[in-house]
């Protein structure tokens, strides 16, 4: 019963991740997405596209890891792709929510999880490689689809989106090729200028 008792607490706690507001909008504008919302999508993005992973992968594993990298933002809370500030002190603010976050399940399940969140971090696996490709092409997608409404509201500039993206070819080429087509389609349009 001690470890259901840990395991419903973890679960109890993900709670909380509905509540954490991104700065991307919806695909129609009408609102910004939640933490749970991204993770999901992403998760049904990694199983529904993974044939255009750059390499061989493990779809379950990329799922998971879609699911879970993001719950550290339940205490170290969403930081902005481009708050440059902001993503200065991420990375220590995130170590320390994985510890606690992770820390609540049972063993084998901590050590599962904390793996599984320290892989994304590390990007060097095929299937790290390839959920970062979806983390950075999903709100590319949903920007391009609510006409930049976010990119407008932070006066994000072009060369700002190529920087961030610098490496999300790495887990698959075609899904960055139609994302670079995004993001010059935008630029044309006027909605990221």
């Amino acid at each position: 019963m001690e470890r259901l008792r840990r395991q419903m607490e973890f679960v109890l706690e993900l709670d909380r991740q509905k509540e954490i507001e991104r700065q991307t909008y919806l695909a129609d504008g009408s609102r910004k997405e939640g933490d749970a919302e991204h993770a999901w999508h992403m998760a049904v993005m990694a199983f529904l596209l993974a044939e255009y992973a750059n390499e061989e992968i493990d779809v379950l594993k990329a799922v998971k890891m879609a699911l879970l990298h993001d719950v550290v933002e339940i205490d170290a809370g969403d930081t902005y792709a481009y708050d440059r500030d902001g993503n200065q002190t991420k990375g220590e603010r995130e170590r320390k929510a994985a510890d606690r976050i992770y820390g609540m399940l049972p063993p084998g399940q901590r050590e599962e999880c904390l793996a599984l969140w320290e892989e994304f971090e590390a990007m060097e696996t095929p299937e790290a490689k390839f959920v970062n490709t979806l983390d950075k092409v999903q709100p590319l997608l949903l920007n391009h689809a609510s006409g930049g409404k976010s990119w407008k509201e932070h006066h994000v500039r072009p060369s700002w989106v190529f920087e961030r993206n610098a490496r999300t070819n790495e887990g698959s080429e075609a899904l960055w090729d139609y994302a670079r087509g995004l993001i010059e389609e935008s630029i044309e349009n006027g909605n990221l200028s």
